[in-house]
């Protein structure tokens, strides 16, 4: 279950149970949205799946895909098992801004982590799935 594009990249880790959305480059639109369907095509399919978004190279905001993720996205993905959004940010976290904006909408639905790699998310996973 992969989606590719010039854009973002979208694969089922089942080892994980995570659904990783890799940014690749800034887009908007359809560009955008396709691959967060894709994304939640997996987390209904999958139980327990959470998700996980690479934004180090490719993520910005743009107010109607932002938009749509609020009325559209988050209440699909509320409605499935996914209990955490993972972010992978640079050290840098030129995105921080951005990010905590949408975490506010974001923490009424998940948990939100913050995390350098997928590693890291594994290891948050892990920590979650024991308490």
């Amino acid at each position: 279950m992969t989606y590719r594009s010039v854009y973002s990249d979208v694969d089922y880790h089942p080892d994980l149970n995570i659904v990783l959305v890799t940014w690749k480059q800034f887009c908007c639109g359809d560009n955008y949205r396709k691959p967060l369907l894709h994304a939640l095509d997996i987390m209904q399919t999958h139980k327990g799946c959470q998700y996980v978004a690479d934004t180090r190279r490719g993520f910005e905001n743009e107010p109607a895909d932002t938009a749509w993720v609020f009325d559209y996205f988050l209440p699909q993905a509320a409605q499935t098992d996914c209990k955490a959004i993972i972010f992978i940010i640079d050290y840098d976290n030129v995105l921080k801004e951005e990010l905590e904006g949408q975490a506010l909408q974001l923490r009424k639905h998940f948990d939100v982590y913050y995390c350098f790699n997928l590693d890291e998310a594994a290891n948050f996973l892990a920590r979650r799935k024991e308490s």
